[in-house]
């Protein structure tokens, strides 16, 4: 597995446990989480990124969710439903230099890692759509 891919991965975990806990700053939970997940300098760097930039741009991500999520309230999703969804909403908008197709295809990796089936098809729908919006017209 790619440095990439495994700080995706412990992204999510993070994002899920500020998610449970009600936080919203995640410095306070570093050093313990990289103590338990330890990883390389280059994981460690991408993943934080990707924690500070989702948990910055949090609000508008779950306007998003809100809006392409039809029928679907924000609090019901799966927890790890909602923060796959806002890790790779943060990548498509605000990027990591990656392309949109591979942000949501890393997105739909560890879904079906961490979540269901039903849950990638769930979390493909809303990504499509919204890269689609943003999509210059061919």
């Amino acid at each position: 597995m790619g440095s990439r891919r495994k700080a995706r991965e412990l992204t999510l975990q993070l994002l899920y446990q500020l998610d449970v806990q009600g936080e919203d700053d995640p410095r306070p939970h570093l050093d313990e989480f990289w103590q338990r997940h330890p990883v390389d300098r280059e994981a460690r760097e991408f993943a934080e990124a990707l924690v500070r930039g989702t948990k910055s741009h949090e609000a508008e991500i779950d306007e998003l969710i809100a809006r392409y999520a039809e029928n679907w309230e924000l609090e019901r999703m799966a927890v790890v439903d909602r923060n796959i969804l806002r890790q790779a909403i943060f990548e498509l908008r605000w990027g990591t230099g990656i392309p949109p197709k591979v942000a949501i295809n890393e997105a739909l990796e560890v879904a079906k890692k961490f979540s269901t089936q039903e849950s990638s098809r769930f979390i493909n729908g809303i990504l499509d759509r919204i890269h689609k919006e943003r999509a210059p017209a061919s």
